[in-house]
Order: structure tokens, then sequence, then C-alpha cells
């Protein structure tokens, strides 16, 4: 049984950015960039997707977060207002100008905003973080994420 089967968030997503680590061969970095976003296998990106919106029944999941970045008028271009009110439709602000959630204040529960998850921390030798200042990463991740029925 998978971590999203079983209701574990915190874990499925820490499993999911492990699986996307591996893939990328970037276990080492710790963090996906632009490049190897840009050639991380479709087919894999769409299978972890359909994953996270089957298991969540349609909150979580690539497609889900790029659909709410699009009806902001998010494009593969980054935008920082755009991102903000992306972070704040999805629950990754507190609010104020840069006030984003450290990664210990995610929700890890169905009681997330729609699209909270997954979020794809990094990794460094002291365990899992998110930093904001890998949006563009994420813009750029939304925009390989194909629209299609699960």
């Amino acid at each position: 049984m998978t971590y999203k089967a079983a209701g574990k968030w915190k874990e499925a997503d820490e499993e999911t950015a492990r699986v996307m680590l591996a893939v990328a061969v970037r276990e080492q970095e710790g963090w996906l960039d632009v490049e190897h976003i840009d050639n991380f296998p479709c087919e894999d990106l769409r299978t972890i997707d359909q994953l996270w919106v089957k298991y969540s029944n349609g909150r979580f999941g690539f497609s889900v977060q790029k659909r709410i970045y699009q009806s902001l008028g998010g494009t593969r271009k980054y935008d920082s207002e755009i991102w903000k009110a992306f972070g704040d439709a999805v629950g990754w602000r507190k609010g104020g100008e840069w006030l984003w959630l450290y990664y210990s204040d995610v929700t890890y529960d169905l009681t997330a905003p729609q699209g909270h998850l997954p979020l794809v921390a990094s990794r460094d030798e002291e365990g899992w973080y998110w930093n904001a200042k890998h949006s563009c990463e994420k813009v750029v991740l939304f925009s390989r994420v194909e629209t299609y029925k699960v």
C-alpha cells in the first residue's frame, strides 16, 4: 500500500520528492533545477500526478496545482505577483508580503486547501525543507504537466 493510499500525506510528499530526485539523477544535489524538470520523463510525471489526484479524490496533484495557477493568469514565465496569489490560494503563505510557510507548518491532511500538495521539498544532510525561492522551478513543472483524465 502506498503512503497516498493510506492517507499518509507527509510521507507521500517525501516519497514523491525522493522518486523525482532519483528519476532526474539529482539525489546528490537534493533538489530539482529547471533543466532537470524540463527533461523529466512525461510518463513518470503523469503517473506521479495521477496517483496524487486519485488518492486525494482530486484535491492534490500537480495537475490540480497547474489548474489553480493558470486560473490566476500563470504561464511558464515566472511572475512574482501571480506566484504570491497562487501561494495564497493553495495555503502556502501565512499572509504578508513574503511570509511563506515553513516545511513544518504544511498541512498534511485532506483539510488542506485544494492544491496544497505535493510540495516536493528539497533535501539536505539535515532533512527535508521547502523554499519559496524554488518557485521558478515549480512554474516550469506546471508547464510540463499535461491535462488528462484520471
